[in-house]
Parts: C-alpha cells; sequence; structure tokens
C-alpha cells in the first residue's frame, strides 16, 4: 500500500523570557507531516505499506536538515521539490512570564507556496498515480490553492478518478485565509471527492456556527463526502455516513501535558487502520489510544514507546 501527505512543514524555533539572549529550541512543525509521521508510526507488523510527504522547500541547510529528519520518521521523500532560491517557512512560539503561548509565522514567501507551481501539479499527479490514499488539509489549501484552486482540484480530481481515496481535515485557521467565505467555497468543492473527512468540532462551530457534530456531520455528507470523523477533543467522536452513526470514546488520561497535534495522530491512526480494513468504531478507538499517548508529551512527536 502507498499513502501520500500534501503539505507544508515549517522551521520551528520555541523562545521563553526574555526573547534575546535566551536559548531557542530548534526543531519543526506542520499538521500534514505530524499525520505522516503517525501514519507510518502505526503501520502494522505484517503490512507492507510506505508513506510519502509531499511539499517545496529550498536548496539550503534548513531544508536539508528537514527531508533528513523526516528520512529518519520513515518517510519517503521523492516528492519533496527542492527550489533554487526558495527557504522554508518559520514560525517562533514565545513562552512568556506566565506561560502564555504566542505564535509567530514568517511563510508568504515559503517555497511550499510555489508547490503546483511551474507544472508540478502534474508531476505530483503523475508521482502518486496508484496511490491508495492521499491526505491533505485546509491549511495545505490555504497555503497553495485559496488564489487559484483549479489546479489542486485537478490534481485530486485525477487522482481519485485513478481509484485513489481522499483524505481531507479541515482544520481551518482564520489567519490563513483572506476571508472565510473563500474557505467555506473551496471546502464545498473538495468535498465531493473526499472518502474521508476528519474536521475538529470546534473548528466547524466557529466557522459555521454548528450547534452539535451532527450539523457537521451532516453537511459534509450533503456536500458529498462519503465517510465523516467529526473529533471533539475530550468528547465522544461521531463516525457519519448517509447510512449509520456510530460513537468512538476518548480515552481519559490523568494529566494532559500538551494537546499538540491530537488530532493529527487520530488522523493518521484512523487512516492507516481503515486501510488495512478495521471497521470504523475499531478504528476510530485505536486513533483515541494514539491521541492519549501524544497528549501526555510535549510537542507535535511523541517519543516512540
Amino acid at each position: 500500500m502507498k499513502l501520500a501527505a500534501i503539505g507544508e512543514c515549517m522551521l520551528e524555533a520555541v523562545a521563553g523570557e526574555p526573547l534575546f539572549g535566551n536559548n531557542m529550541a530548534f526543531g519543526f512543525g506542520g499538521d500534514t507531516l505530524n499525520t505522516a509521521v503517525y501514519m507510518y508510526r502505526t503501520i502494522p507488523a505484517s503490512t507492507d505499506m510506505t508513506i510519502s510527504y509531499v511539499t517545496a522547500l529550498g536548496n539550503d541547510p534548513c531544508s536539508d536538515q528537514l527531508v533528513a529528519a523526516w528520512r529518519n520518521e520513515g518517510l519517503d521523500d521523492h516528492l519533496v521539490f527542492r527550489l533554487a532560491g526558495r527557504l522554508p517557512g518559520f514560525y517562533l512560539i514565545h513562552n512568556d512570564t506566565r506561560g502564555e503561548r504566542q505564535f509567530f509565522y514568517w511563510r508568504q514567501e515559503a517555497a511550499a507556496r510555489s508547490l503546483l507551481d511551474d507544472g508540478r501539479d502534474q508531476l505530483i499527479a503523475k508521482g502518486l498515480s496508484g496511490f491508495d490514499l492521499v491526505y491533505l488539509t485546509g491549511i495545505t489549501l490555504a497555503v497553495v490553492a485559496q488564489h487559484n484552486p483549479d489546479p489542486v482540484m485537478s490534481l485530486l480530481q485525477q487522482l481519485a478518478d485513478g481509484g485513489t481515496q481522499i483524505a481531507f481535515d479541515p482544520n481551518h485557521r482564520d489567519t490563513l485565509w483572506d476571508n472565510a467565505e473563500i474557505a467555506k467555497s473551496v471546502y464545498r468543492d473538495i468535498a465531493p471527492l473526499l472518502t474521508f473527512c476528519l474536521p475538529t468540532f470546534d473548528d466547524e462551530q466557529r466557522l459555521f456556527k454548528d450547534r452539535d457534530p451532527t450539523v457537521t456531520a451532516t453537511r459534509w455528507l450533503d456536500w458529498g463526502a462519503t465517510e465523516v470523523i467529526v473529533k471533539n477533543g475530550s468528547k465522544t467522536a461521531l463516525l457519519a455516513t448517509p447510512w449509520e452513526q456510530i460513537h468512538s470514546y476518548p480515552i481519559p488520561v490523568e494529566r494532559v501535558v500538551d494537546t499538540t497535534a491530537a488530532g493529527d495522530a487520530f488522523n493518521g491512526s484512523y487512516l492507516v487502520r481503515r486501510l488495512v480494513g478495521d471497521p470504523s468504531r475499531l478504528a476510530a478507538d485505536a486513533a483515541h489510544t494514539l491521541a492519549a499517548q501524544v497528549i501526555q508529551h510535549k510537542g507535535a512527536i511523541a517519543p516512540l514507546a
């Protein structure tokens, strides 16, 4: 089996107070990259499965180290494009004296924004032909598609027509979109191509004013998605198709350390379990188990057990 995630992974710096003179910790982060890592980590021992990451980087030393780190996590990088003179996106996490976190982004000229330019959309379509599943998020769409959605929609249509299942987490972030109506339009257009849609209720409630997860699931099903999994934090997840609704219950933990990437981990585990044949309830239960492990560690990528 072959799976791929399309998106942007950025350089990350974490700083305390005072900002200057403080020793920064450097790493990397990105929702699709997190999911790709957790996909790889949850591959059953008896399954032959490859996880590819699709993005654009520069030809600089930072980009070199990003690719090396992804390889160390088991990811295939044959569709990571290296663009001369470009750089990865970058963000700073600032922890103030009260422990509050602020995020600051430098991504307007990031290489990933040009991922589908200059014919690379067709190179990606060819490279992903025959894949079992391709995963992307609303952040992917905001970065590469909001001003010209045609290339990504054409790419996904080609893949779906060839039998590739498309999985999507809206993972809506207001600050990435010019306005909410553009985001809603792009989400509506992508929905008919989706085998799996994995929204988070809090995001959907803010964007669409949904009163409960059933409204969220119904909208995505009405738009054309085949299977909708509405994540809801520490509350019950709703698994919905046009024929049934099922609930999956989160795993309680004594102490939550950091909820970063809990949803990404859930998505990665759920999709792998579904592709190897688990019914949706068992796949969601396994995904909740992994998410419970992730939130007990600091950072997006939890240490290996």
